[in-house]
Formats: C-alpha cells, structure tokens, sequence
C-alpha cells in the first residue's frame, strides 16, 4: 500500500477535507484529515492497519507489544497489534503527561512499537516515547498511518509510516489570506474543553 492508496481510502471514507481548519497543534491548515470517519469502518481499519502492520514488520522487525497514544492510537493500536500477534496497551493524559495505567505494563526485554494514527508535528508519539521510557522494555521504534509532516517530525524515535505528504500548515499569524477568508474549524479532539 503506498500514499496514493492510503489518501483513496481516505477520500472513500469521506475523511480528505478542504477548508481552513484548526489542527492539534494549533496550525492551520487547508486540509484535514478526519481518521475517526476511517476508523469508524471495521474494513477501511483493517486493511490499513494490516499493511501497517507488515510495513513494521519488514522495518522492525517482530514486537510484543502496540503503545499508542489517546485517543488517536488506539483503534489503530489495537488493529495493528491484531495483525502482529501482540499486545496493545495505550497510554492516557494524566495531569498534562502521558501516562500507562489501568495495568499496562512492559516487562523486561518485550520489543515495543508505538502506533500513531496521523503525524503532524510528532507530539503525541514524543509524549508516547518519554512514557515508556519509564517502563523495562525496548522501544523498537513508532509507525503511523500517515505521516503528514513528510518526514520531518521530531518524534524521539524511528517512525515507519503507510503514507507521507507534505500538506501545506500555517502559524495562526501565518495565514495565506485566501485561507484567512474561510472560516476556521477544530475537527480534532485535542485541547476540547
């Protein structure tokens, strides 16, 4: 599966929007990805997460257990740990930090791959490494579905992707006019009171 073919599913799920949005970052954007119409289809999940998880398989190599971030990695955790024979765990904001709870653990010597679902500035994968980093275990490295920074996301490890675009973002006071005449929407859960 390459980009072309992860964006066609996208498109398919009605989810490659056009218009000005607020991402989670606070940038802005003309195109947003909404995952969660996506996720919401058993099938378009499956085959995504599949080829995800064969993608780590041929650059990572086999893992114990999926971590992925709140709320966006864990449908696709938890598929792609299907597809991989592991276990999913998922890591949840406690006080401003990520944290495991709920009995999420990794013992000594397990090969942990963080999944992601979107990656834009690689916060969550960031907060999702430093999080088990205070567990034993070995992080193997992080992967997501699409990686919209194009390759450019600090995320604190190796990142593995199905997809990578370079879709235009903006500071808020960066803001090409044409866009500054759309209305600006927050489609993303981030930040929500």
């Amino acid at each position: 599966m390459d980009t072309d073919d992860v964006l066609d599913i996208f498109r398919e799920a009605g989810a490659l929007l056009e218009g000005h949005f607020i991402l989670s970052s606070g940038r802005r954007s003309p195109v947003f990805l909404q995952k969660a119409l996506v996720f919401s289809q058993p099938e378009l999940a499956e085959a995504l997460c599949r080829a995800l998880a064969d993608r780590i398989l041929a650059q990572l190599g086999e893992v114990d257990v999926v971590a992925g971030p709140a709320v966006g990695g864990i449908i696709p955790g938890y598929e792609t740990a299907r597809h991989l024979g592991a276990r999913a765990i998922f890591a949840e904001r406690v006080d401003g930090a990520l944290q495991f709870r709920r009995g999420f653990a990794v013992e000594p010597g397990e090969r942990v791959v963080i999944v992601e679902d979107i990656v834009t500035t690689g916060l969550s994968l960031r907060e999702t490494v430093e999080a088990l980093e205070t567990l034993p275990g070995e992080i193997a490295g992080g992967a997501c579905i699409i990686d919209r920074s194009g390759g450019r996301a600090e995320v604190g490890t190796q990142l593995v992707s199905l997809a990578a675009v370079n879709f235009p973002d903006y500071a808020p006071e960066e803001v090409p006019p044409e866009l500054a005449a759309l209305e600006a929407v927050k489609p993303g859960s981030r930040g929500l009171a």
